[in-house]
């Protein structure tokens, strides 16, 4: 057995009792919260004694809290988070028809954090208080301090409306109408992280700076771009890694408000909604899917460290 499978052996249990722990709190939080729960489920249909009383029996409403938390789980170990209360419809149908536009959103913004973040902050390690690592890092600052929604929003006003470059709202359809449509909500949910990416790789980058190994290598007569990109690149790997992974999960389950600024129909938007109409089994049903997508990209990014640093995969054997 090698490393990494031992690796998601021992993980595969914590993940297991993690997500039930994570849907232990978010049924709990929502049959705690202010509000008839059944009222909630009725949405808009006309409230009669009996209508009541079936939503109450299909939901075992009327049983003791314990009971009806062990009816929703087996429900959703089988597959089945229940109906929307605003459509009919099947929760997991719902999440299905809009997952794929968050998850393409937020690897598109992702992508952009790699390409932009990392070279930047090995360049601003590489020129240590120079012109372009005080300009690298005051950018970042600025980055940091933009909310997302405010950047969309600014986004939307120059290129979509002034400009016309972009569309303004939508998802669109087909490889290059999705790119275009999927380009200023991806630099709106990109540019804060961006800057944590940078600041994260540039500090790495200072820290092996001084190396024997970058040392030697410059004796050598290494340009620059193999000494940085190299070495240097290859030894600040983990700790780029992991600040990727965090954004990753943030792009994942932060896109909330980004999706609502540019009107795009993903996890995001169906929960604000869901939260407006009191649609109980659609929170509950994003919630764990968000939660979800954060112990698996954890995974993911502990994996990655095998994969980046042999010493690791070492000390595992």
């Amino acid at each position: 057995m090698g490393p990494a499978t031992r690796l998601i052996a021992r993980r595969v249990p914590i993940a297991a009792c993690l997500l039930l722990g994570i849907s232990l709190a978010v049924y709990g939080l929502l049959a705690m919260a202010p509000g008839s729960t059944e009222r909630a489920l009725l949405g808009s249909r006309p409230a009669t004694p009996e209508l009541l009383a079936a939503i109450r029996a299909r939901n075992h409403l009327d049983q003791p809290f314990p009971l009806r938390y062990a009816h929703w789980l087996g429900g959703l170990l089988r597959g089945d988070l229940g109906d929307s209360a605003q459509t009919g419809e099947p929760v997991t149908a719902r999440i299905g028809e809009r997952l794929p536009v968050t998850l393409e959103l937020a690897g598109y913004a992702t992508l952009l954090i790699v390409l932009l973040g990392v070279p930047l902050g090995l360049l601003a390690a590489a020129r240590r208080e120079r012109a372009a690592d005080r300009a690298v890092t005051a950018g970042a600052v600025l980055a940091v301090s933009a909310p997302s929604f405010a950047v969309g929003t600014l986004l939307l006003y120059v290129f979509g409306v002034r400009l016309g470059w972009f569309p303004v709202f939508g998802a669109g359809t087909g490889v290059g109408g999705r790119i275009r449509h999927l380009t200023l909500p991806a630099v709106a949910l990109a540019l804060s992280q961006i800057a944590l990416v940078t600041r994260q790789t540039r500090a790495a980058g200072l820290d092996v700076v001084s190396r024997d190994y970058l040392t030697f290598a410059r004796a050598r007569g290494l340009p620059s771009r193999v000494v940085w990109g190299r070495y240097a690149l290859r030894n600040t790997a983990v700790p780029v890694a992991t600040s990727v992974g965090l954004v990753l999960a943030y792009a994942m389950t932060g896109a909330v408000l980004v999706e609502v600024t540019f009107s795009l129909p993903g996890l995001g938007a169906l929960i604000m909604d869901a939260v407006a109409a009191k649609d109980v089994p659609v929170v509950q049903g994003v919630a764990l899917v968000a939660g979800a997508a954060t112990i698996g990209v954890n995974l993911l990014v502990d994996l990655a460290y095998l994969a980046l640093d042999p010493r690791l995969r070492r000390a595992a054997a």
